[in-house]
């Protein structure tokens, strides 16, 4: 396994449409092992094959509780919807077969790091997909888990989750990026500390 380059916004290679995965091969299995290491390495909770360069229609997705520094939340917060499908998840050639109600969320991204905004997305999703030996299936998804699919989803259709908010907050974003670009990891790590503490006050 080998860890990869996340590219990051305004990178244009994000803006591609990806193409549908036709080689079920070796090769395929290599780069899924990569983009789950880059993405448990980045502490992410899922990763699309654009955000490494590759535009394929390939996602990996793990959005279960880690350990006490790192989780989402707790076990006892996942819906049982989530806690039926294991995971890590690898959809090829994924397709939402039908959405349900909606929902909103705070959502960051690996290739905007340090942004967060509220978007809103359908509570439940009914999935199709293929998986790493070219085998189709279904589920249905809800919770943090549908959340991630459908924000992951946006990636091969070249789309970010900037895109689904008020132009004057995305405009914010871009223009605090042209200016300031992105923290360094240390940054990161201490804005995560301090949102930490914050968490805990409250």
């Amino acid at each position: 396994m080998a860890k990869l380059e996340i590219l990051t916004y305004p990178n244009p290679v994000l803006r591609e449409i990806s193409a549908p995965v036709t080689k079920f091969d070796a090769q395929l299995k290599t780069l899924v092992s990569d983009m789950l290491e880059t993405m448990y390495e980045a502490n992410g909770i899922g990763l699309a094959a654009i955000q490494v360069g590759r535009p394929l229609q390939l996602l990996v997705i793990d959005t279960r509780p880690r350990d006490e520094e790192n989780r989402r939340y707790a076990y006892d917060e996942m819906t049982d919807l989530e806690k039926q499908i294991e995971q890590p998840l690898v959809l090829i050639n994924p397709q939402i077969v039908k959405g349900y109600g909606s929902t909103t969320f705070d959502e960051g991204c690996l290739s905007i790091p340090s942004f967060y905004e509220t978007v809103k997305r359908f509570e439940k999703i009914d999935m199709k997909a293929q998986d790493v030996n070219g085998q189709e299936f279904t589920f249905t998804a809800d919770g943090l888990l549908a959340i991630c699919i459908q924000h992951e989803m946006d990636h091969l259709a070249g789309t970010l989750f900037i895109d689904h908010i008020s132009f004057l907050k995305s405009n914010k974003i871009k223009n605090t990026i042209k200016k300031n670009g992105y923290p360094t990891p240390e940054e990161l790590k201490e804005q995560k500390k301090k949102k930490t503490a914050e968490t805990q006050k409250a």
